[in-house]
């Protein structure tokens, strides 16, 4: 690490002002931070000290979706190859590597493409702004295509992420400045503009190229169906059939509290398992990355949610145990991955109470009483992020009065 220092003191001066590449001096600021401790340190005012930076700050939030990325590469794998006739019948390892690679080439392309294209954006507006690189699209370019359904067309991702970067965040003056999380600003034009590809069942096109599974399995042929569509719970939920309750109505479409929880069923890449993105929160709950606050009173909006929801109403999907909505959709990963934006939520301790508990109640709310939008965890993010100023503002200007009272 020293030799490599020591490049970098070197070339240095070529990317200062004056320097000849002084217009790249973004590009060369951030491999130079990421890489090693800045030098700088303040001379006058205040000064705290604080091994988070910014870069710390950003990589734990990565560590912390390292769980839900694995598991989704798996289970994208999972669901691919469960269609495939002759594969349905291998045991483990034999399945898992098959699995694994199915949804390697299903995912990865998918992370790679918003990072590139999302990165090029934050490249092209440092230049321009003549701004350091910030580390925020770290953790945007992973996030985003996670909330995606694993066959999500690569042109599509490219095009979303560019709408979260340059309207989500951007134009509001970057990283740290934006009042709405740019991953789910990209997922609702996704949403909006291509609703096919983002609603109802997850649809999974599969390929007649049986070249990797012939080479695992040694067998010579391979059937493979054309396409298939997986049904998701919010989805049975929606459409409940008369005659059954909604708990036996998911269990014949084969979802049950334990493989919802585990994640083994389809929906999008990262939002399956509840059990992985516990693994996540926890991790930043520990290095206090994410608020225990919003975490905390998003599960019991929650729950609030689905006792209420039960009194209120003797509808089929009104009494589907409260626990159930805990783990299905996108409600554990939005909340403990999306919801806890700093950025974005809101910054009082009351107001993060609020906040998240707010968040909670309306997912089952929505999901109860609007069948037709039954997955909405994305666009109830996106309007909590709207009204987190106003939650601040109220707390603030009820501490004000209530001094004021006092004295």
């Amino acid at each position: 690490m020293k030799i490599l220092l020591n490049i970098l003191d070197k070339v240095r001066p070529l990317f200062e002002k004056g320097g000849k590449l002084e217009l790249l001096y973004p590009l060369f600021e951030m491999k130079d931070t990421f890489l090693f401790t800045p030098p700088e340190t303040t001379h006058k005012g205040a000064h705290v000290r604080d091994a988070m930076d910014l870069k710390r700050f950003m990589s734990f939030v990565i560590l912390a979706l390292i769980p839900c990325t694995i598991f989704g590469i798996w289970n994208a794998g999972y669901q691919y190859n469960t269609w495939n006739v002759d594969a349905t019948t291998l045991e483990y390892p034999t399945r898992f590597l098959m699995d694994l690679y199915a949804g390697a080439t299903m995912v990865i392309p998918i992370i790679a493409v918003s990072y590139i294209v999302g990165g090029l954006w934050e490249v092209l507006f440092s230049v321009v702004r003549n701004h350091e690189i910030n580390e925020g699209f770290l953790v945007t370019g992973l996030i985003f295509p996670l909330t995606l359904p694993p066959t999500t067309p690569l042109w599509q991702v490219a095009i979303a992420v560019s709408f979260g970067v340059v309207i989500g965040k951007e134009i509001f003056g970057g990283t740290g400045m934006n009042i709405l999380n740019p991953a789910l600003v990209g997922r609702a034009f996704l949403f909006i503009a291509y609703s096919k590809n983002m609603t109802g069942d997850v649809w999974v096109k599969l390929n007649t190229n049986s070249e990797i599974i012939q080479f695992i399995t040694g067998a010579e042929d391979l059937t493979q169906v054309d396409t298939y569509t997986g049904a998701t719970p919010l989805g049975v939920l929606a459409d409940l059939p008369a005659g059954q309750t909604a708990v036996e109505a998911l269990a014949s479409k084969g979802f049950t509290l334990s493989n919802m929880f585990l994640g083994n069923i389809p929906g999008s890449i990262g939002e399956t398992s509840t059990l992985m993105c516990l693994i996540g929160v926890v991790i930043l709950m520990i290095t206090a990355v994410a608020s225990w606050r919003i975490v905390a009173a998003a599960v019991v909006g929650c729950i609030a949610g689905g006792l209420l929801t039960g009194v209120l109403s003797d509808s089929t999907a009104a009494q589907l145990p409260f626990y159930y909505h805990l783990v299905m959709g996108g409600f554990a990963y939005g909340a403990f991955f999306m919801l806890t934006d700093p950025v974005s939520a809101a910054a009082t301790n009351l107001g993060k109470l609020i906040y998240g508990f707010m968040f909670g109640i309306l997912i089952v709310l929505i999901r109860v009483f609007n069948p037709g939008f039954p997955e909405c965890v994305m666009l109830v993010i996106l309007f909590m992020n709207v009204v987190a100023p106003v939650i601040d503002n109220f707390v603030v200007e009820s501490h004000i009065k209530r001094r004021t009272r006092r004295g």
